[in-house]
């Protein structure tokens, strides 16, 4: 990258002001561009009042239509009020824990329940901060908070990485989540062009313009995707290639980003099969998105770790007392980033190191691979068994869809090994798994519990929905 360019970029990076300045150069695709402008002047008119007063109004943004939702973003971002990110999705129970903890002066968009008044304005330390929700499928919302300067960290570094001058990216991932909302942001800092495509219409093929309709064809017009990057979480990847018609299309991206969830071996191996320029990525919401990516001629060549950590980032492999590992050995994986957020709302703690719960090691060429988390350790009968390693054993068998596997209390052996499980076929029995993990897995590792489901809880990045989880469990037997 030229320095020219780089001081160009630096430039834009500053404030969400100078980037909405060039947004003129910035297509945003299969919309109307003039009324996402339009909007944000809209957005941030509302709020001249306050700055003209140093006033920061606290904002819950829940837009559920892309064009109003990216306008209050900016609006927000411009005129540094403390915003926070809403998804429709939540309960009734979860928008009253997120009213009560955000309090907000205002909201944009519909809440489903009464939005109390509220007449104070933030604290002047929320000034510029960006809320990001994070753990929701626990039943626990956290907000992650960012600033335009980690946000923008993040969106350097993978341009770094990827040695790109703009990023192309086309959005099928909510705008809430940091995935969704870090594509529109590669895209807006760096004069590239942005699709947002919904996924139902992914799947069903239903175009909302001509213009995206054109996108999803197998042409070669110059707006199909050989220029873009696609990001997809495992389930979203899965579902497309169930849809034979979809391959060639996938197939033309120039990366595919996969991360928000662990992926199976066997889907790996499908989209390897595929020749898909698939990039594994290791993230998370609290720094601003993927810190490790694998290159897609990497994957393409067989390999399967999580990659290479980005130039924004370091990660260090760690022993129960701090120390750090050598190659090969498993350790907790510590990050430290530029794009790395500054506590959960409302306390404002700047980290040095993110102490993560997943295990991992590098290898010689210092490429990360993942074993697991630790907090999803079982311990049965003594024996330290890792869930990760009986699903992907379970999925190599061929006769599952989907599996999750968790430890649940048990007199006898502490913890008992369970899998939940979604068959290929309802001829599927809980003994043909038992029989064919007999190979692959070790006695001790076997689930000693077994439950059919038609469907796992997840949620739309994938990640288990751990209240709906609870419920199911309360039908195993003991």
């Amino acid at each position: 990258m030229s320095d020219r360019y780089a001081s160009r970029v630096c430039i834009l990076y500053d404030s969400a002001q100078a980037a909405f300045e060039e947004s003129l150069n910035f297509d945003l695709l299969g919309a109307d561009q003039g009324r996402w402008i339009e909007q944000t002047r809209g957005y941030c008119d509302r709020l001249s009042t306050f700055t003209a007063q140093n006033q920061f109004p606290r904002i819950l943004l829940c837009q559920t239509e892309p064009i109003e939702f990216l306008a209050g973003f900016m609006a927000a971002c411009i005129a540094e009020c403390p915003v926070f990110l809403g998804n429709p999705s939540w309960s009734i129970q979860e928008w009253q824990r997120v009213l009560d903890l955000v309090q907000p002066y205002q909201v944009w968009g519909a809440v489903p329940i009464p939005t109390p008044p509220n007449l104070s304005t933030s604290d002047a330390q929320e000034k510029g901060w960006i809320m990001i929700p994070t753990g929701g499928s626990s039943g626990q919302i956290k907000f992650a908070i960012h600033t335009w300067k980690t946000l923008t960290a993040s969106v350097q570094g993978f341009q770094d990485f990827y040695e790109v001058a703009s990023v192309n990216s086309c959005c099928v991932l909510p705008l809430y989540h940091v995935s969704g909302l870090m594509q529109f942001l590669r895209s807006l800092l760096t004069h590239g062009r942005l699709h947002i495509i919904p996924f139902a219409n992914l799947i069903s093929g239903v175009s909302s313009n001509s213009e995206q309709a054109t996108f999803l064809s197998e042409s070669s017009s110059s707006e199909t995707p050989h220029s873009y990057f696609l990001s997809l979480v495992p389930t979203q990847l899965q579902r497309l290639l169930q849809q034979p018609h979809r391959i060639p299309w996938l197939q033309q991206f120039q990366t595919i980003l996969l991360g928000g969830a662990p992926s199976w071996p066997t889907l790996l191996a499908q989209a390897q099969q595929q020749q898909l320029n698939l990039a594994p990525t290791y993230g998370m919401t609290e720094t601003a998105s993927q810190v490790v990516t694998l290159k897609p001629q990497d994957f393409l060549q067989g390999r399967l770790h999580a990659g290479c950590v980005l130039p924004h980032a370091q990660v260090e492999i760690l022993d129960s007392i701090g120390k750090p590992l050598t190659a090969h050995h498993i350790g907790s994986i510590m990050v430290k980033a530029s794009s790395m957020y500054q506590g959960y709302y409302p306390n404002h703690i700047v980290q040095p190191m993110l102490h993560t719960d997943d295990l991992g090691y590098f290898d010689e060429q210092n490429h990360l691979h993942i074993s697991g988390r630790s907090s999803r350790k079982i311990i049965s009968g003594g024996e330290n068994i890792f869930p990760e390693e009986v699903e992907t054993a379970l999925y190599s068998t061929g006769l599952i869809k989907d599996v999750y596997v968790i430890g649940l209390p048990d007199a006898q052996w502490g913890e008992a090994v369970t899998a939940l499980y979604t068959p290929q076929h309802l001829g599927v029995t809980a003994q043909q798994l038992k029989d064919a993990l007999d190979i692959p897995l070790s006695h001790y590792k076997h689930p000693k519990r077994w439950l059919m489901v038609s469907e796992i809880p997840r949620n739309a990045q994938g990640k288990i929905d751990q209240m709906h989880l609870r419920q199911l469990l309360s039908a195993v037997p003991p």
